[in-house]
């Protein structure tokens, strides 16, 4: 580790770094987020976007996701000297402003905003570029980001991410579970509407579908399917680091494994019992990993950080 790096995070590791506001540009309003660690042009910056749906800056959502954790990586980075910044989306939370309605958003319009973080912590800081680290769904808007621009861009680390298109990873979710048997066909004719680009009524479906395909969510999915991350990491030309959890009920190895071979130069890291919000899972049972999903005061499995802070300290800001 470089002396100016290793002084930077013993320093942070002595002195607990506080969230500073940070704020971006946004269509109709200001996007807002968090900044934690030390500042300065030559300080190492992830810019983090969050999953899917309402999740906010700290990888929580209402819907009883409470692990926390992009905030809890944010301050094992901060630790190790990287400074990061994590978002709240368009439309949402303190970045509500920002459009008047939050479902009519894109894949592409994520993109755009990560574009405009980049832009705005760069003047901010001096810094040549910016990590992008995307999480779940936050992994496709990374790499269509960076697929469209490599501008700002220091390199892209994907968190947890899908490699097949959404409704390949939908699809194969609804058929994991065997309680789904008698929604199969119907779930599969909703998938298939969306991936040929055809709205239908949602309402009209049987519960709990209305609520995975809802009316206002559907063009959204529709752009959403469309995008195939394979295909958009193999567009990166910038250092790529794909991170998934062995234990993940979500996102498997075989997505970590497919966007490896869309870019065969970036560095893979697989982390045994390590589940999809990044905590480490004591048990084999699903209730046991469900678990991890809930519990804020969990710590982040250690392996994450390390993967991170490694890969960003052997690629200084270039």
């Amino acid at each position: 580790m470089p002396l100016m790096t290793l002084f930077a995070a013993l320093l942070a590791a002595a002195t607990p770094m506080a969230d500073r506001d940070i704020s971006a540009p946004g269509p109709q309003g200001l996007l807002k987020g968090s900044w934690t660690g030390p500042e300065g042009a030559q300080v190492p910056v992830v810019l983090m976007i969050p999953g899917s749906g309402p999740t906010d800056r700290d990888g929580n959502n209402p819907r009883g996701l409470k692990a926390a954790s992009l905030r809890l990586l944010a301050e094992g980075l901060a630790a190790r000297g990287i400074a990061s910044v994590r978002i709240d989306k368009r439309g949402m939370f303190a970045s509500a402003g920002a459009v008047p309605d939050p479902n009519k958003v894109t894949i592409d319009d994520y993109a755009a905003d990560a574009r405009s973080w980049i832009t705005a912590i760069r003047a901010k800081t001096g810094a040549r570029c910016v990590w992008l680290l995307g999480h779940s769904e936050g992994g496709t808007v990374a790499l269509s980001t960076a697929a469209a621009s490599a501008d700002g861009l220091c390199g892209v680390i994907t968190v947890s991410a899908p490699g097949r298109p959404l409704g390949e990873v939908i699809r194969a979710q609804i058929h994991a579970n065997p309680a789904n048997a008698p929604l199969l066909a119907e779930a599969d004719r909703a998938i298939d509407s969306l991936e040929a680009g055809r709205t239908f009524p949602g309402t009209g479906l049987t519960p709990p579908l209305p609520m995975l395909f809802a009316d206002p969510i559907q063009p959204f999915l529709i752009n959403a399917f469309a995008k195939n991350p394979a295909r958009l990491a193999a567009a990166v030309i910038k250092p790529m680091l794909i991170v998934q959890g062995e234990a993940d009920l979500q996102v498997t190895v075989e997505d970590a494994q497919k966007l490896k071979a869309g870019q065969p130069s970036a560095t893979l890291v697989l982390l045994p019992g390590v589940s999809h919000v990044l905590k480490v899972v004591e048990g084999d049972s699903r209730g046991a990993n469900l678990a991890t999903y809930a519990d804020p005061n969990l710590p982040i499995a250690p392996g994450v950080v390390s993967a991170v802070a490694e890969f960003v300290e052997k690629h200084p800001n270039r």
